[in-house]
């Protein structure tokens, strides 16, 4: 009698488990079910449309230093399907990547269609079914059989089930999974901008600078990495870090704390204040504006100059010692009240999820309820911004695939 996995959720981790089960073991059947009318909308979106598949880190110990949580279960996954394999894998299926200069892989066509194409494809290839525009809202197992219902209160029967549904927002939407026995780390958001309402340095919106210091006062959080002022506050990669592996502490602060940017990391302030002399003797005779010697935007630089009451017209030498020291101070170490936050783009990420210790990491399935499997976001693993997140998928929806396929394979030879 031919058996049936499911996969719940039409995205990255779902339709990458769903194809690489299918094609493992042809007698399966495989069918994926999306409560939405849309397919793989994360990859639609991601990279700006490009699709940022995954991140040129082939060393495991450094790649895991970009996953706030999950990075020790993760390790264990990695070995089983590595960022080399990803790579490979799309390769194998014409689709040739490049890495680009911060690492990010992205399809050498820059078009995340590129991707879903060869989803799609895949999926055609091995007569994966797809099931659009419906919702299992519960399910149960019976004699090794799982009994899906829907919202439509339409049922559905398999033997291997795989949920890819991507990360919730709300710990309700986790609750058809704890009815189960499961366990839920509670979701928050990660990967989201700083707010600062009604601050002066909004008015530099588009500003960007390459490299910044960020501390969250009171805590040992800190990163750095590019910066780029918003009509809203502040973003770019250093914020973006720093959102996810704060997530926890900033949604306890209940997103209102100061942070300190030192926009000089060359500096501290101490050592700056020591080079200041210098400055002060190379350009002494120089408007202070029209020498900076920190290769700082101009328009950042003005604001700078501005905030430490020192006229643009005055001459380095006659900056008084007040002054000066105003200005290393915002140089090095200007502090900002934040309060709130804004997703990133489309790209929203939880942190949060499935407890692992209730996962196997090498097959992906439930601890609790056996041929239950878990890929993707679901589970309590997140990433920076960067191909991170869906590097898990692939690893995660690989395993759980392979584990299924061989676990069907070895029940018919039997």
């Amino acid at each position: 009698m031919q058996k049936t996995l499911i996969v719940i959720g039409g995205g990255a981790a779902g339709f990458f488990c769903a194809i690489n089960a299918a094609k493992l073991n042809p007698t399966l059947r495989v069918i994926i079910i999306e409560k939405t009318n849309k397919l793989l909308s994360k990859v639609k979106i991601s990279g700006g449309g490009r699709c940022n598949v995954t991140h040129h880190c082939l060393d495991i110990g450094e790649l895991i230093k970009n996953y706030p949580r999950g990075y020790n279960f993760l390790k264990k996954a990695l070995h089983w399907f590595s960022v080399k394999d990803t790579i490979a894998w799309f390769e194998q299926r014409g689709v040739a990547l490049k890495t680009e200069k911060d690492g990010r892989m992205f399809p050498v066509s820059n078009n995340s269609q590129t991707i879903i194409d060869c989803f799609l494809q895949e999926a055609h290839k091995y007569n994966v079914e797809i099931i659009t525009s419906c919702e299992i809202i519960a399910f149960q197992k019976e004699n090794n059989l799982f009994h899906l219902t829907t919202h439509n209160n339409q049922h559905f029967n398999c033997n291997f089930l795989c949920i890819a549904t991507g990360g919730y927002a709300k710990s309700l939407q986790f609750q058809w999974l704890e009815k189960i026995g499961h366990s839920i780390e509670k979701p928050l958001p990660s990967l989201f901008t700083f707010n600062m309402p009604q601050h002066t340095i909004t008015q530099l919106m588009g500003v960007s600078v390459d490299e910044v210091q960020i501390k969250i006062t009171h805590t040992k959080l800190q990163t750095k990495g590019a910066l780029l002022i918003t009509h809203w506050g502040i973003s770019g990669p250093a914020v973006l870090k720093l959102s996810a592996f704060a997530a926890k502490e900033l949604a306890n602060k209940n997103y209102n704390y100061t942070i300190v940017i030192n926009w000089l990391t060359q500096y501290t302030e101490q050592t700056l204040r020591e080079e200041w002399l210098h400055f002060r003797q190379q350009f002494a005779s120089s408007k202070i504006f029209s020498k900076n010697p920190f290769a700082l935007p101009n328009r950042l630089w003005q604001y700078f100059l501005q905030q430490s009451n020192i006229n643009e017209e005055i001459r380095w030498a006659d900056v008084s010692s007040n002054q000066q020291n105003k200005l290393i101070k915002n140089l090095t170490a200007m502090e900002f009240e934040i309060k709130g936050k804004t997703t990133f783009k489309e790209e929203f990420v939880t942190c949060g999820g499935i407890k692992l210790n209730e996962v196997d990491v090498n097959t992906m399935q439930s601890k609790i309820i056996p041929q239950l499997f878990f890929a993707g976001e679901i589970l309590d693993i997140d990433g920076i911004t960067g191909g991170f997140n869906f590097q898990n998928a692939w690893t995660t929806a690989f395993i759980a695939a392979n584990a299924i396929g061989k676990t069907e394979a070895y029940s018919l030879s039997s």
